[in-house]
């Protein structure tokens, strides 16, 4: 290579470095369409149709609260119900809550795919695995791409239109399944929920056995979204404490897209009988249909948004 031609790539590598981002590496804010420092949010509910009461529940707090989205839990009992929902009400924001555990007691469900597809999918009582240890020890990626695509399958057949697909207690962020998690999501045209690879996300990677940066990267020259922050709940044993635990949060929101999930219930026998924790889900149905909770919100200026307005981008890139 001549010293003219050395030169002359050194200025074309410095001119592409000084370029301007392409359009797809603006923040998300910017690319919904909001300013770079608007604080959007999502709020979302985990668990739909896994019982009556959280399907109650979930519906009145998209109706009458403020949650933005949720997604559905397909292999679970109370599916049918909360499937009539969302074809009754196109408009709502509903995904579909991959589910690969059976986590309670005597409240159980089955994989969705044929028992011969999913035996990795089966604990010794013939159900799904109730934690996530035993998922990732038993099953295959094979097995597990045959039940998710099961689960997205049997969610259209019955009139949902999944706007997004989640991982229900994370199982799918586990490093064998990731990938599969993600394929899945661009073959089958449905975005993944993916959070940025924060400080604790990378932390939480770390024990799945996942470069969370190098992962995020690659994704996102595919055309994949990822949504800045993520917020798994917040504690608190009584509604005061757990509302202020959530009113801070809201108070400290940073710039960008934020997803806060919530796990909502009634206070009813059913639920009663089924979680432990039913108390927190009761709680946390008040504190996100509570008028207040929407006046702090619109107070504070931050902007709801779902899962249909992400979409959008991922519709973009993945024609």
């Amino acid at each position: 290579m001549t010293v003219l031609s050395c030169l002359s790539a050194c200025l074309l590598l410095l001119a592409c470095l000084s370029a301007p981002a392409r359009a797809e590496e603006k923040p998300l804010a910017e690319r919904l369409g909001y300013r770079a420092d608007d604080r959007l949010l999502i709020i979302h509910a985990d668990d739909a149709g896994m019982c009556h009461s959280v399907n109650e529940a979930t519906t009145r707090a998209l109706e009458k609260g403020i949650v933005t989205c949720a997604s559905i839990m397909v292999p679970c009992p109370w599916f049918p119900e909360i499937a009539r929902y969302a074809r009754e009400h196109p408009e709502a924001d509903f995904g579909v809550h991959l589910t690969l555990t059976s986590e309670w007691q005597f409240y159980r469900w089955r994989p969705v795919a044929p028992t011969g597809e999913a035996s990795g999918l089966l604990d010794k009582e013939g159900f799904l695995p109730r934690g996530v240890e035993e998922t990732v020890l038993k099953a295959s990626p094979g097995e597990v791409e045959k039940e998710i695509r099961s689960q997205i399958e049997r969610a259209r057949s019955f009139g949902i239109r999944p706007t997004h697909i989640d991982s229900h207690m994370g199982t799918l962020f586990a490093g064998k399944f990731y990938p599969v998690y993600t394929r899945t999501a661009r073959e089958m045209n449905v975005m993944p929920m993916l959070p940025a690879p924060t400080p604790e996300i990378r932390a939480l990677s770390r024990q799945f056995g996942i470069d969370a940066e190098a992962t995020a990267a690659a994704l996102k020259k595919e055309g994949f979204v990822f949504i800045d922050t993520l917020v798994t709940g917040a504690g608190g044993d009584t509604l005061e404490e757990r509302r202020e635990n959530y009113y801070n949060i809201l108070r400290n929101l940073k710039p960008g897209v934020t997803e806060i999930i919530v796990h909502l219930s009634m206070d009813d026998e059913e639920i009663r009988h089924i979680a432990n924790h039913w108390q927190a889900r009761w709680n946390e149905y008040r504190i996100f249909t509570d008028p207040k909770t929407k006046d702090m919100i619109d107070f504070l200026g931050v902007k709801l948004i779902g899962y249909k307005d992400l979409r959008k981008l991922f519709d973009r890139v993945s024609r």
